[in-house]
């Protein structure tokens, strides 16, 4: 070959070169699942006998590895979904078994990632693992690894092709599923008193967490995003943040740029969320019988969990999430004042119920749990935008359970305003003051009287409730009622009641979504009666309906024919349709205030309308 034919045959061949790269430049492109599956190890092709390694903390930030053998595949365990069952070795493991906190921890086969330790058999002698395949926990995600809709049907194509024949499945252990499990998500309280866990402890298993108090070292000081992340880092996620905190803690699983997933399971299936998370660190290892954990401190905030679903959580590094503040202050009257500053995750279901538990905690803290005690409550939640405050007050006595029933109440209001559903209701802030008082301040409704038996239109009548309580402590309250010009004769009733009894049937069966604006909806909460009061409720006896969704918007005494329409089964209470009350027609409601005392009871006197 001449000098000139092998300069043509190099020319050539690095021009087909060249080629044969744009060509699979371009397929990678045009496909990037295919790319995808060079780093991921497809669960089609796992069989039993093969080893692998994970990646998880057992000390400190320092990621070790461990030993994996896989024993074989469980299919269909889930709806289309399949575990990969492996015993792991090395390390810690003989000794403790699978921990609680391994949740995410990757595992590799031939240097390409698998999946995700996820599942364990409590009690169990030996480290066997569930390992969650790598490919269900990223194509259920909707962030994905940058793919559209489209290119995800593509990778999923990919990776659940037809497994071959010579495959070992070990279907025959299917069984055992009864016992494998999620690995338990433990929850550590810190900055909790110890009746706070007791109290709440069986509502967060329903919610499928494992409550440990003692367990982690609270929040990352600085509110800095400064964390960093790797495959087998281990992560907290934060429920609640600052002087209390609630973390959920787990391992990494994967990292592509900003996107990392974790934990191998869901967290609260809560599809779309947004919870902050941060770096931790693992202090040390605490071997139980029944399943062993890691006990954990976060460090720095990383970003934000943006998704929870069935196989993995997934979130941002760098993404700042949106919390609400809440402080509360209680005035103890033997220790003083205590402040609280946390930051609650945003989230309709789990708001309410993390804004009851620090609110509890807040009280046990600080003040005896039984024994006879009082208690006001005085709550301001502020909103974006130019929304009213939702104003949450109320008066509390009892012989014991105060700081439930006062941190019950806090919840209910708050949860009936997120539960409406309305997009543009977004929380500011929260704050709570709480004035306990170690005297059980309750006053009974004993007698109620009026100046006159008998009145014309025009007149005014006088009436006074005498209320009683403990050491013998006795109240009159008077309050005048004019009757109004044009009055018709007949009986006119004078109820001096309690709240409870003229907020239930206001409230009772009450649908959110009948309030068809957030003013409105506020505006109901804010309408709720405060027990320290007394309240006088002039009345007849004659039907009454509710014409609108608010409280107290009644269309007195209609005619015959619209009675019945009103009143017909198809009105059903709560809807938007009117609805009957029993108790008559309410003309006027005149407060009685009693100072800070709870009132209870209800007495009835009546007086004559004559011309």
């Amino acid at each position: 070959m001449t000098d000139m034919q092998q300069t043509v045959s190099t020319a050539g061949s690095s021009t087909r070169c060249k080629v044969l790269v744009q060509i699979l430049a371009g397929v990678a492109l045009l496909c990037p699942a295919f790319a995808q599956t060079q780093k991921f190890f497809p669960l089609r092709d796992i069989r039993a006998g093969m080893h692998g390694v994970g990646r998880t903390v057992f000390q400190g930030n320092r990621v070790e590895e461990f030993q994996v053998e896989i024993l074989g595949v469980l299919e269909n365990v889930a709806p289309k979904q399949s575990i990969i069952l492996a015993r792991l070795s090395g390390g810690p493991l003989e000794r403790v078994g699978v921990l609680q906190g391994m949740s995410g921890s990757p595992v590799y086969i031939d240097g390409r990632l698998a999946g995700a330790v996820a599942l364990g058999f409590p009690f169990s002698k030996e480290p066997i693992a569930g390992i969650q395949p790598i490919e269900q926990m990223v194509t259920e995600s909707h962030i994905g690894t940058g793919l559209t809709g489209a290119q995800k049907g593509s990778q999923s194509a990919l990776f659940s092709a037809k497994r071959p024949s010579g495959t070992e499945t070990d279907s025959r252990n299917a069984g055992t599923m009864d016992t494998l499990t999620n690995i338990l998500t433990p929850v550590s309280f810190s900055g909790f008193s110890p009746g706070t866990l007791s109290a709440f402890a069986s509502e967060f298993r329903k919610l499928g967490f494992q409550p440990q108090q003692g367990v982690s070292g609270g929040s990352p000081k600085s509110q800095d995003l400064s964390g960093t992340v790797s495959p087998g880092s281990m992560i907290s996620v934060q429920l609640v943040s600052g002087d209390m905190s609630v973390s959920a803690d787990g391992t990494v699983t994967y990292v592509d740029g900003k996107q990392v997933y974790a934990f191998g399971h869901r967290f609260l299936t809560g599809g779309d969320t947004e919870l902050p998370f941060a770096s931790a660190r693992v202090v040390a290892l605490l071997p139980t019988l029944n399943s062993s954990f890691k006990i954990s401190a976060p460090e720095h905030w990383v970003g934000t969990i943006t998704e929870d679903r069935s196989t993995a959580v997934a979130g941002e590094i760098g993404r700042r999430a949106h919390t609400i503040p809440l402080a509360v202050r209680v005035h103890s009257p033997t220790t003083g004042l205590h402040d609280y500053h946390v930051q609650v995750v945003n989230d309709r279901l789990l708001t309410p119920f993390l804004t009851q538990t620090v609110l509890f905690s807040a009280l046990d803290a600080t003040e005896r749990s039984l024994g006879a005690a009082s208690l006001q409550l005085r709550g301001t939640v502020r909103f974006d935008g130019n929304l009213p405050s939702l104003e949450i007050a109320d008066t509390f006595a009892s012989d014991n359970a105060l700081p439930q029933q006062a941190s019950a109440n806090a919840a209910v209001s708050l949860g009936f305003v997120l539960g409406a559903g309305f997009s543009s209701l977004h929380i500011k802030d929260m704050r709570f003051d709480l004035q306990p008082v170690e005297t059980k301040r309750q006053m009974q409704i004993t007698e109620v009287w009026t100046d006159k038996q008998a009145v014309r239109p025009g007149d005014s009548v006088a009436v006074t409730a005498q209320l009683a309580g403990e050491n013998g402590v006795e109240l009159t309250r008077t309050a005048t009622y004019r009757v109004p010009v044009g009055a018709p004769n007949g009986p006119l009733n004078f109820t001096v009641s309690d709240a409870n009894t003229l907020n239930y049937p206001d409230f009772a069966g009450l649908n959110p979504t009948s309030l068809h604006s957030p003013e409105k909806l506020i505006e109901t909460i804010d309408s709720f009666r405060n027990s320290g009061a007394a309240y006088v409720r002039v009345w007849r006896q004659q039907p009454a309906f509710t014409v609108t969704p608010l409280p107290g918007s009644e269309l007195t005494d209609p005619p015959p024919s619209a009675a019945l329409i009103l009143a017909a089964p198809s009105a059903s209470v709560g809807s938007s349709a009117s609805q009957a009350l029993t108790r008559g027609s309410q003309i006027a409601e005149i407060p009685l205030t009693v100072g800070d005392y709870v009132v209870s009871g209800a007495k009835t006197v009546q007086v004559e309308v004559k011309e």
